[in-house]
């Protein structure tokens, strides 16, 4: 199984090909980049032409449909897919729906989402995330178990924090959604947030010890299923994320140096 290791996008301010030349000579293998509705699609462009000079892929990001009313939500979901299409991206990584929209609403977007992969055959995941549908593990089982042919951007740090836990009681809402996972974001949290100061930390140990072994379980399964391929990226934010010293505002890690030690981490985990 090959599996990719991609930089994120989140927090870097730099020039594209700047930006480029990092995560390359850092030893990623792509990138994600989450953008709005009201992108610049000359950006878009060139990104993909970067994408094509340097042979690598990107991952298409969705999380800014936040409107309350359904139907405008809707509406503004399929036209950030719409506006994506003519692009080759490896997949898209969605935050979908509302964790207030009923069943049959988030239902309606997801449906959406099968139909575009079959239209477009652009695979879709779905990332698990506070504040939409699949904002913590057991109303994510219930969505698995009614819709079949659903698939996960697993991001379980955000199930850590809501649980307050590190999920000992529902192991089988756990194992159901890495067994529907085709994507992960690398990122470690703790009871009380998604983000961790810096996974370097000793005191972070146990912390990062349960997210090895839920993200170990995704690689053996994905083996066991004899998956051409798995994405994972590495998601340590930046501030409000990544706490800042007070009155200095200084960060109290370097975001990108903590990705690229998580990618190390799990290249030397995965592919030695």
């Amino acid at each position: 199984m090959n599996i990719k290791f991609l930089a994120t996008r989140w927090g870097n301010n730099q020039p594209w090909d700047i930006f480029f030349e990092r995560l390359l000579a850092d030893g990623f293998d792509g990138l994600e980049f989450a953008f709005p509705l009201d992108v610049d699609r000359a950006e878009l462009d060139l990104l993909h032409n970067l994408c094509r000079k340097h042979n690598i892929g990107v991952i298409a990001q969705h999380y800014s449909t936040y409107d309350a009313d359904f139907n405008l939500h809707y509406d503004n979901y399929i036209k950030w897919f719409e506006m994506i299409s003519p692009y080759p991206w490896m997949r898209v990584s969605t935050q979908t729906g509302k964790d207030y929209f009923t069943f049959e609403q988030n239902k309606a977007l997801i449906d959406f989402t099968v139909e575009y992969e079959q239209k477009y055959s652009m695979p879709v995941s779905h990332e698990t995330h506070r504040n939409k549908f699949n904002f913590a593990a057991h109303i994510t089982k219930q969505y698995l178990e009614k819709i079949n042919y659903l698939r996960l951007t697993l991001d379980i740090s955000h199930w850590v924090n809501v649980a307050e836990s590190y999920l000992q009681d529902q192991q089988e809402a756990v194992d159901l959604a890495i067994s529907r996972t085709d994507h992960i974001h690398a990122r470690v949290g703790y009871p009380e947030g998604p983000q961790i100061s810096d996974p370097r930390a000793p005191e972070w140990q146990e912390a990062l010890d349960h997210h090895l072994a839920w993200w170990d379980k995704i690689v053996a399964t994905k083996r066991a299923e004899d998956a051409e391929e798995l994405t994972i990226l590495p998601e340590f934010g930046p501030h409000p994320y990544m706490i800042h010293l007070p009155y200095t505002q200084q960060p109290i890690a370097d975001q990108w140096e903590v990705n690229k030690f998580m990618k190390g981490l799990l290249k030397e985990r995965y592919l030695s």
